[in-house]
């Protein structure tokens, strides 16, 4: 688990593609105390370090981590987000973060201006219907607030310190980015449909499914 404050922007190394992929990155002060095994959030996705050399971690991805995040997209020299994994009396400074995205979005706009930005991102249906306006979302796990939602995409102002220091300083209109839902309203929602026949009413039929008639 993470909170989607970033540590630290890396550096990718290498990616050598397979039907098990082999990432490289150089973590630079955040490889300080890594080791073998360890859950590392790499641009929002927990990733298990299966080498470490140094600052150079290197991580194993699977064909279908590849195709349903960014991190297929990589390249050398390409810049990603860091975080290490949330440790039992850690300050939560974000929001709680999974690193299991959910959907990639397409940054339709970002403007900026006076060292902010404003960050649009188009994204599925499903994604637009289940934010919440002032609520949280992790962007290639930096945890943001929702600042509007539209019909097919959301905005998000950034402040300074988030530009300057996460992979948003090197992203440009028509990047695709990581998108993770929090978590909380995640399963609020799946509460919320288990109980829905009840919210019906208790009919005739209700009961009969139930076992009660």
């Amino acid at each position: 688990m993470f909170t989607g404050i970033v540590e630290e922007v890396g550096r990718v190394v290498s990616f050598v593609r397979g039907e098990t992929g082999r990432l490289t990155v150089d973590m630079g002060s955040t490889a300080d105390g890594v080791r073998t095994g360890d859950s590392i959030a790499v641009e929002g996705v927990c990733l298990t370090v299966t080498r470490i050399s140094g600052t150079q971690a290197s991580f194993d991805l699977s064909a279908e981590t590849c195709r349903r995040t960014t991190l297929g997209d990589l390249r050398p020299g390409d810049r990603v987000n860091l975080e290490r994994a949330l440790r039992v009396g850690d300050r939560l400074g974000g929001h709680f973060v999974l690193g299991h995205v959910d959907a990639v979005g397409t940054v339709a706009r970002l403007d900026r201006s006076g060292g902010h930005a404003t960050l649009v991102l188009a994204a599925p249906p499903d994604i637009i219907a289940r934010l919440v306006p002032k609520g949280s979302v992790a962007v290639d796990g930096i945890s943001l607030t929702v600042a509007e939602i539209g019909d097919d995409r959301f905005t998000i102002f950034v402040i300074p310190h988030t530009l300057l220091h996460t992979s948003l300083l090197y992203r440009a209109a028509g990047d695709r980015v990581n998108i993770e839902l929090d978590v909380i309203g995640k399963y609020v929602e799946r509460l919320m449909a288990a109980r829905l026949p009840i919210s019906k009413g208790v009919t005739e039929e209700f009961l009969r499914e139930h076992g009660f008639a």
